[in-house]
């Protein structure tokens, strides 16, 4: 048991740097945040159209786009953090499907890239 929990311990101390992080930047936004407020900036934002317009009316596809780019690489992580803690037991098949999976991604990234989606001009 005790050898179980000595195996997470770079993970629970990961953990606790992360919250811990986050919590002071959060603290630190509230105490030195600006607190100027105008109409312009409290006033509803949605996929940067006002609120209160047509329901019917046309999304521009770099929104749908962003996002989608988005969950992708959120994946990507989610699927590389158990890899590069498994990394040292790994065999070649897991090591090379994981270059594989990389090297798709990338070159997906780059076709977005190069389609101009990510351009919002």
């Amino acid at each position: 048991m005790e050898e179980m929990l000595r195996e997470y311990l770079p993970i629970l101390i990961f953990l606790a740097l992360a919250i811990g992080l986050g919590l002071v930047l959060m603290l630190s936004a509230v105490i030195l945040a600006v607190r100027n407020p105008d109409p312009e900036k409290i006033s509803a934002y949605e996929c940067g159209f006002n609120a209160f317009d047509d329901a019917r009316m046309k999304f521009d596809v770099r929104f749908y786009l962003v996002s989608i780019l988005f969950i992708i690489f959120d994946l990507e992580i989610a699927f590389l953090f158990p890899w590069a803690v498994a990394f040292k037991d790994l065999s070649d098949v897991g090591f090379w499907s994981m270059i594989f999976f990389l090297i798709v991604l990338t070159v997906g990234f780059a076709y977005e890239w190069k389609k101009g989606a990510l351009e919002w001009a």
